[in-house]
């Protein structure tokens, strides 16, 4: 019986031991880490509202996971081929067993995930979560995208559109994308200001965030 004991309170001291050192992403704290299988969405569900009440943007760096909480900036490390990538949590997801994180569309391009579907992947959170909303994120600016081609001559025509009353407007080129955007802001408020009166004026727009390069 006392060999039993002994031997239960060995393992006992191990498993503490792992559980100390064993920091993952879900609680949203400052370098933790976290292993497993990300996926993608895309079409199906641009345009939709995300779980935080963001409309989702297939072409923006954003992802969903099931317990960070919204704002999270977390970098994505695509262990097949060691491409990463940084995105900002703003919904809920993924719900296939296994998989601990969905990309939006232009993430998973960016890192080789959108042809096969899933890959294996290590996430590292690089900034918290901020909120309320009306905060400016830890290393997130924001801007007000009216429309992404992947002509650049369609970018130029819109372009040439807006400038004219929203002198700030400008055409960011970002991995095949041109994206037609106006304002750069330090909070969302204002860039939700912007938004609304770009859609006054008959031009449909989302607010995306404007996150720092990878280093």
């Amino acid at each position: 019986m006392a060999r039993r004991l002994g031997t239960l309170l060995a393992l006992t001291v191990l498993l503490a031991g792992l559980g100390a050192g064993c920091r993952t992403a879900g609680r949203g704290r400052v370098g933790d880490t976290e292993r497993g299988v990300a996926s993608w969405y895309g079409p199906k569900f641009h345009g939709r509202p995300t779980a935080s009440g963001e409309r989702y943007d297939m072409h923006g760096m954003t992802a969903a996971h099931r317990s960070l909480p919204f704002g999270t900036l977390v970098e994505v490390h695509n262990l097949g081929n060691d491409r990463r990538v940084r995105v900002r949590i703003n919904d809920r997801g993924p719900f296939a067993r296994g998989r601990i994180i969905d990309l939006s569309y232009e993430a998973a391009r960016q890192i080789g995930l959108v042809g096969p579907g899933t890959a294996r992947v290590e996430l590292r959170v690089v900034a918290p979560d901020v909120a309320p909303e009306d905060r400016p994120y830890a290393h997130v600016r924001y801007t007000v995208q009216v429309a992404a081609f992947r002509e650049s001559d369609r970018a130029t025509t819109l372009h040439g559109e807006l400038a004219p009353l929203f002198p700030e407007a400008i055409v960011r080129a970002d991995g095949g994308w041109y994206r037609v955007q106006v304002g750069d802001f330090d909070w969302r408020r204002k860039a939700e200001l912007m938004r609304r009166e770009l859609q006054r004026r008959g031009y449909p727009a989302l607010v995306v965030p404007l996150l720092p390069e990878a280093s």
